[in-house]
Parts: structure tokens; C-alpha cells; sequence
């Protein structure tokens, strides 16, 4: 079986859950990926056969998206060109994790695709959503990728076409130890911000993870280190708690690991409101926004929250048998 694999590479948890499915997925068949995006900091450990730049989001230093950097980067023309090209008749199964062009192009020839990944489970309206709905975020969630399957990922099963978040290796056979120290994931934010908030904590030490840092550097009571798998994970395995945005993979592995947790969605990406009201219904402190009150919060946050531990040992398989059960 020739195996299609359409990976979103904007941010890095579609990669990171790419890299562990590929071993599984080549037990199917040979499988090709075409990455699609240019803002990720992971690399794909595996040979990527089509590349495109895509669509990508791009963020400000203070917590939202960046729309002028959004938009400089589509180019409409090249966009219909890529997706006229993309070979899809050569396959015989096309997996797309929220990826537009694969979408476009399934759609225009009237091919079959599975959309398998965190933003299938949108479909259903079980899924949680914040109290303020938005219809444009509503529309992008259902329509940006398209398929004639969907097999969604979250982080309880809200429906039956929804399974639990699949969990890196290094995180399911982790030993975790609590080394005092608070690991900090807001790629939204600069350094420049993301100091001025934490260097105001002394007797908290904190890990931060940079889109800025080329390498690790020091600066108070705070480490600051470049995006890099090996690093995230030996932080994120003996953190005390973490300070997160409301993506999926992050918070899907800490509740897996029993952290503490604070969400901060990036403003502006509805899909991770829909994330914070989820993880505010299971017991996890939710911010909209990094503010004056933002000591405040966070010594309630220290004092009233406590840690939350999820099982999400057994979405691979499950996720495999699922996939290719119409095969």
C-alpha cells in the first residue's frame, strides 16, 4: 500500500505526533510525507518526499498572531499551482493532518482522504467551546481541511470518532521526578516579555522554551533554551508544573505525566479557546491573557490548583485500527 501523509507544520505538535506515528505507519505501507508550512522548530526525524511553504501562523511577542506576517506569506497563484501538482492518484491511502493544499486537492478530483489529528475532532459539536463562539473560528475548524473521514484526537473521547491524544515514547516510559523548577511553552511571547513577567518571581526557578534562543543562556531565576525534543522532554519529565499555550500535544503530555498546569491560549487562535474551555472543565487554571494580574493569578494558581493526571498510554494502537479499518 502507498501511504500519503499530509503534516501541517505550522507549530510543532503536528510534527511531534507525526514522529511517532511513522514507525506504525510504515507497517501499513510505504509511506510519503509532504510537510506543509514553515513555521515549525522541529525537525521531522524522516526523509519528507513534497515540501511546500503552505500556510503558516506567525505570532507577535505579546501573545497573539501576527495577521501582516500571516498574510505576506500567501501567494494565491502558487497555492493553485501546488495543489493542481500534488500527485495524489499515486496513492492508495491519503492521510491529512489538517493540511489545506491535500484538502483542495482531494476535494477537485473527488479523492478519498482520512483527516486524522486534534482538529478532526472539531467536527463534532460535543467538543468543548468557550462561551464565546466565534464563526469564523467555528468555519476554519470544519472547513479548512476537509475529508470524507475523520478520526479526531482530544483530550477525553467526546464523541465516538474521538480518541485520546497519542503520547511521545520518551514521555509514556518516563520516570517523572519533580526537580523544583517551572517549565514555561509560550511561543507567542519574546524573551524581552517572557522576562519581564518571570523575573519577577526570585524564589521560582523557570525553563523557558524559546522560538528566539539559539542556545542556553542564563538570566536570573530564569534558563532560557532553544525548541529541541531531547530538551523539552527531559524538562517537561522533571518540572514541577508548567506554563503552557492552549495547543494540544504540550498540555495532552503533561496531563499524561501528572503536571500542574496553567493555559494560556494565543489570542486570536480560536482553536485553542476551544482547547482552554476543555481544560478548564477538567480542573486546569485557563488565562486569556498574560496581564497586570498576572501575579495575582499565578500565587492562586500555586496555592488552589492542584495536578491532574490523565492514561494516555493506549491511543496508538487505537489510532491504528481505526485509520485502516476501511482498507
Amino acid at each position: 500500500m502507498k501511504i500519503f501523509y499530509a503534516i501541517q507544520a505550522t507549530g510543532n505538535g503536528h510534527i511531534s505526533r507525526a514522529m511517532e506515528l511513522l514507525p506504525y505507519l510504515k507497517e501499513y505501507g510505504e509511506v510519503d510525507i509532504f510537510l506543509s508550512g514553515n513555521n515549525s522548530n522541529l525537525k521531522l526525524d524522516a526523509p519528507v518526499k513534497y515540501r511546500s511553504r503552505g500556510l503558516s501562523l506567525y505570532y507577535t511577542c505579546n501573545g497573539g498572531l501576527n495577521y501582516w506576517q500571516i498574510a505576506k506569506q500567501v501567494n494565491p497563484i502558487s497555492l493553485r499551482k501546488e495543489i493542481r501538482e500534488l500527485p495524489l492518484e499515486n496513492y492508495d491511502f491519503i492521510i491529512n493532518d489538517y493540511e489545506y493544499l491535500t484538502s483542495a486537492a482531494c476535494g477537485q478530483r473527488n479523492l478519498s482522504s482520512v483527516n486524522f489529528g486534534h482538529q478532526a475532532s472539531f467536527q463534532s459539536n460535543k467538543v468543548p467551546r468557550p462561551a464565546v463562539i466565534s464563526r469564523s473560528g467555528e468555519w476554519l475548524l470544519k472547513h479548512y481541511s476537509r475529508s470524507k473521514r475523520y478520526l479526531g484526537l482530544h483530550f477525553r473521547q467526546y464523541d465516538d470518532f474521538i480518541l485520546t491524544p497519542v503520547i511521545k515514547k520518551e514521555i509514556l516510559e518516563a520516570d517523572p521526578k519533580d526537580k523544583g523548577y517551572i517549565t514555561v511553552y509560550l511561543p507567542s511571547y519574546c524573551d524581552k516579555e517572557l522576562t519581564d513577567v518571570f523575573s519577577k518571581f526570585k524564589e521560582h526557578r523557570f525553563e523557558i522554551f524559546s522560538r528566539q534562543a539559539a542556545g542556553i543562556r542564563e538570566a536570573g531565576n530564569i534558563r532560557f533554551l532553544p525548541v529541541n525534543k531531547q530538551l523539552f522532554n527531559k524538562s517537561l519529565i522533571h518540572c514541577t508544573e508548567i506554563i503552557t499555550g492552549a495547543g494540544f500535544e504540550t498540555p495532552a503530555e503533561a496531563l499524561h505525566l501528572g503536571k500542574k498546569i496553567m493555559a494560556i491560549p494565543i489570542r486570536g487562535q480560536y482553536e485553542q479557546c476551544c482547547n482552554a474551555a476543555a481544560l478548564e472543565e477538567m480542573g486546569v487554571m485557563t488565562l486569556s491573557r498574560i496581564d497586570d494580574n498576572f501575579e495575582q493569578q499565578f500565587e492562586k494558581w500555586q496555592q488552589e490548583y492542584k495536578p491532574i493526571k490523565m492514561d494516555y498510554s493506549q491511543t496508538i494502537p487505537q489510532s491504528m485500527e481505526r485509520l485502516f479499518a476501511s482498507v
